[in-house]
């Protein structure tokens, strides 16, 4: 559980990975991935007899085509190669690949073949990997079309054909795989927007490379690693006073909902109060179905707070910009959501005041949201989710998480990290108000912003994926229904890291001990 997060790099990182090791790779890097990728089709297709038609492009996606037929042939697989292209133009390496994979008796067909009665095993997309920047045309366009129209396993080797690296945006016709052999590390593209639509399940093959060794990387995917030095159990010795005071500023007139359930949300998670203040002037003094929740006028939280959360249903009117204006002043960490964003957006000394913050500034924008920060329209966000995020982070001076699929987590100085919890069944009115309240209550916590940040949303995500193991939903899961099952989740990491850490202490040596102290002495 606890396995150290993944790195992640973009098509300009693992080009300058390849660069500095091609010259002197033994084997090379094409050799080696041709094999990876022949290892996972063996695994995916063990029990399905057929042969495997494997589309080879004319560049170095092609070259580890080549490869993986050499090797599957090898191993006593029927391979059939389709390659369009005159072999002069292949690059060194995979035309090195294209002659070993002739002189091992293999043989190529210049256009798809019909699929045989029985279908086949496997089709394996190797036209064009992560170098395409635009739309495939012609004959390869043809190709996929139909290679997607077959019923069998499809993998597409590094990333699938059509399919931008970097952003997850496909560029016309794509490959729709349902298994993705990648190599050396992840690509955004694999992880965000429309790409994991595309890619279906991802297998990273390093190739026997250590990818940070050669240049360190600035992206990860989430992973409680990130935020394992946080899952501490609590003394028993203790009082709600140590767990913090989270504050809650929305809910105008027809959206008091938005407020309780960032409020519930961070109480679930364990804080130690929690004040709602709301706009809406008629109301509910009390929270009936949770009266532990303390409800005040937006004007009457408490001057001494642990974190501030401002926007689930908060409006747009001139009081929700006042009330704004008075929470950016506040020297305690803030958390920005919904219509704050929308205020900030939409008023430059807003914004100013935000970048100059010196207590903690947290953003959770949707992509319509960040358009509106942006200066532009959620299409255009939604082309380049990870810049558009490390933009807003960089612009604000704030932790940033753009939401949806492939969750971008942005920090100003530049790093980023992907989430991969969740599932469509969030797609749901209230699910940013219950992350919202994830977030403040850790921040109320005393958890440091990026740690509380990258938590809560892959908690948020993880509850999601929980409920949907146990039948409640995907399709009609509720806001309402995620907060429990974040309760459970959260609870169960820091029972997984006391396990772990137990485990770690009977892995030490007896004699890092203190030297009066025997174990199960008397």
């Amino acid at each position: 559980m606890f396995s150290a997060a993944r790195p992640i790099y973009p098509v300009a990182g693992i080009r300058t990975i390849e660069h500095k090791l091609i010259p002197s790779a033994r084997p090379s890097l094409m050799e080696r991935a041709g094999r990876a990728a022949a290892e996972d089709a063996v695994r995916l297709i063990m029990d399905r007899p057929g042969p495997i038609l494997i589309a080879c492009g004319p560049g170095n996606n092609g070259g580890d085509g080549f490869v993986m037929a050499r090797q599957l042939a090898q191993a006593g697989r029927e391979v059939i190669v389709a390659f369009a292209d005159d072999p002069a133009t292949l690059p060194g390496d995979a035309a090195k690949a294209h002659a070993d994979y002739l002189a091992a008796g293999g043989t190529i067909v210049s256009d798809l073949p019909a699929a045989p009665a029985n279908g086949w095993a496997l089709v394996v997309d190797a036209l064009f990997g992560i170098g395409l920047r635009r739309p495939v045309q012609g004959r390869f366009a043809a190709w996929i079309d139909t290679l997607n129209a077959q019923p069998a396993p499809r993998m597409a080797l590094d990333v699938p054909s059509g399919l931008d690296a970097d952003t997850g945006q496909p560029l016309g016709t794509t490959f729709r795989a349902s298994h993705t052999t990648t190599f050396i590390a992840l690509k955004p593209g694999l992880l965000t927007h429309d790409g994991p639509d595309y890619c279906g399940e991802v297998s990273v093959q390093r190739l026997d490379l250590d990818a940070p060794a050669w240049l360190p990387a600035t992206g990860h995917a989430v992973s409680p690693a990130l935020f394992r030095n946080q899952l501490r159990p609590r003394p028993r010795n203790t009082h709600k006073g140590i767990y913090g005071d989270a504050g809650i500023l929305g809910g105008n007139a027809g959206m008091v909902g938005a407020a309780l359930l960032a409020g519930r949300s961070a109480l679930w998670l364990g804080t130690g109060r929690v004040y709602v203040g709301l706009l809406d002037e008629h109301g509910p003094a009390v929270d009936f179905a949770h009266p532990e929740l303390m409800l005040r006028r937006a004007n009457q939280l408490p001057e001494k707070l642990s974190a501030l959360a401002i926007g689930p249903g908060l409006g747009i009117q001139p009081a929700s910009a006042a009330i704004l204006t008075a929470a950016l002043a506040r020297e305690i960490p803030l958390l920005l959501d919904a219509d704050a964003l929308n205020l900030i957006g939409a008023n430059p000394a807003l914004q100013a005041t935000l970048a100059a913050r010196r207590a903690p500034s947290v953003l959770t924008p949707h992509p319509a949201e960040a358009a509106r920060m942006l200066g532009t329209d959620t299409a255009s966000v939604q082309r380049d989710r990870l810049q558009a995020a490390l933009e807003i982070a960089r612009r604000h001076r704030a932790l940033v998480v753009l939401k949806g699929y492939g969750s971008i987590i942005a920090a100003p100085d530049g790093r980023w990290f992907i989430n991969g919890t969740g599932h469509p069944g969030m797609a749901s009115a209230g699910m940013g108000d219950v992350l919202t309240g994830l977030v403040v209550g850790l921040l109320a916590q005393g958890w440091p912003p990026e740690s509380a940040l990258i938590a809560a949303v892959h908690l948020h995500g993880a509850a999601a994926d929980r409920l949907a193991r146990e039948g409640i939903g995907p399709i009609g899961l509720t806001a309402s229904e995620t907060i429990d099952a974040a309760r459970g989740v959260f609870n169960g990491w820091l029972i997984e890291a006391q396990r772990e850490n137990q485990r770690e202490l009977q892995r030490s040596p007896q004699r890092d001990l203190h030297p009066g102290l025997v174990l199960g002495g008397r």
